[in-house]
C-alpha cells in the first residue's frame, strides 16, 4: 500500500459533524425509546468529548454506558425497533446494528479493571443529544474511561488533555482516583502528558493532587515491591503479548477478566 492508498487519520476540529437526516432519525429513535423504557444508561462517546471540549467528530456509532445488568434489557428493547444484536464481550461489549449504524453498549473496560456502575448514569450531566432529553458523561468517568485506552493502534492521551483543558481542571479528582484505585499511575502519566502539552496551564491541576501521586510513587521507589505483579497486559495486549507467553510473566488482564465474568454469572443465577 502506497502512502496514498492509505485513509487519513481524523484531525480534531469543532466543525459541525456530517450527520446524515438518516442517522440522526436513527439514533434520536434509540435514545427516545432507552428513555421510555426506563433503561438508565449515559451517553459517552463522541458526544461526551464535544460537551467538555468543544471537539466534534462525525461517528457512526453511539456510545451509551450503562452497567452489566441493565444489558439484557436495554438489548432486548432495541430488537423490537428492529436492531441486530450481539454480545461482542460479556466483559465489557455489546452492539446493536441497523444498516450502516450502530449502538455501542458498554459496561466497562475491556481489561476489567473499571466498570459501570449507577453512579456513572445519576452523575451524568443532563443535556439534549438528537434533540432528545438524555445525560452526557461527566469528565470525571470520561477521562477514567480512556485512561487505559492506551494501544500502539488507538491512544486516547489527546482525548484525556483536551478534558483537562477545556473544563480548565475543573474536575472532582477524588472521584477519578476512586474510580482508578491501585492503578492511580495510569492518571499520573496522564497529567504528565498534560503538563508537557499545556506547560502555562499547570495550574489546572491541583498542587495537592501532584503531591499525593507524586508522594506515592516516590514511595515506591524508596521501597521496591519484588512481589509486585506485571501489569502490561493492562496497558497493552498485544504488545505485551512476549511478557506473558515468552517470558513467563503472568497475565494479570486475564486475571480481571475472569473475576469480572465469575460476578457476572453469579448475579445472574436464579436466587435459591
Amino acid at each position: 500500500m502506497t502512502p496514498t492508498d492509505e485513509k487519513p487519520l481524523p484531525v480534531t476540529s469543532s466543525a459541525e459533524p456530517d450527520f446524515t437526516p438518516e442517522q440522526i432519525a436513527l439514533f434520536a429513535a434509540v435514545l427516545r425509546h432507552l428513555n421510555e423504557r426506563n433503561v438508565p444508561y449515559v451517553v459517552s462517546g463522541a458526544a461526551a468529548l464535544r460537551e467538555h471540549t468543544g471537539i466534534a467528530r462525525n461517528t457512526k456509532d453511539l456510545d451509551l454506558f450503562l452497567p452489566a445488568e441493565h444489558v439484557t434489557e436495554a438489548l432486548r428493547s432495541l430488537q423490537e425497533e428492529g436492531f441486530e444484536t450481539e454480545v461482542n464481550d460479556p466483559v465489557w461489549l455489546a452492539k446493536a446494528h441497523r444498516g450502516e449504524y450502530f449502538v455501542d453498549l458498554i459496561t466497562g473496560m475491556s481489561n476489567a479493571v473499571i466498570l459501570v456502575d449507577q453512579s456513572w448514569i445519576d452523575r451524568g450531566i443532563p443535556s439534549e443529544i438528537f434533540g432528545v432529553a438524555a445525560r452526557i458523561l461527566a469528565p470525571e468517568e470520561l477521562i477514567a474511561s480512556k485512561l487505559f485506552v492506551s494501544r500502539r493502534e488507538r491512544f486516547d492521551g489527546a482525548d484525556i488533555v483536551h478534558v483537562i483543558y477545556g473544563t480548565r481542571g475543573k474536575i472532582d479528582w477524588q472521584r477519578v482516583l476512586s474510580l482508578l484505585g491501585e492503578h492511580w499511575e495510569m492518571l499520573l502519566w496522564a497529567l504528565v502528558l498534560f503538563h508537557y502539552v499545556y506547560p502555562a496551564n499547570s495550574d489546572y491541576v491541583p498542587r495537592s493532587l501532584w503531591d499525593d501521586l507524586l508522594g506515592r510513587l516516590r514511595a515506591q521507589l524508596d521501597q521496591p515491591d519484588p512481589n509486585a505483579l506485571f501489569r502490561g497486559s493492562l496497558v497493552d495486549p498485544p504488545m505485551f503479548n512476549i511478557d506473558i507467553t515468552e517470558w513467563g510473566l503472568p497475565n494479570v488482564m486475564e486475571e480481571y477478566r475472569a473475576r469480572c465474568l465469575a460476578e457476572l454469572e453469579a448475579s445472574e443465577e436464579p436466587a435459591a
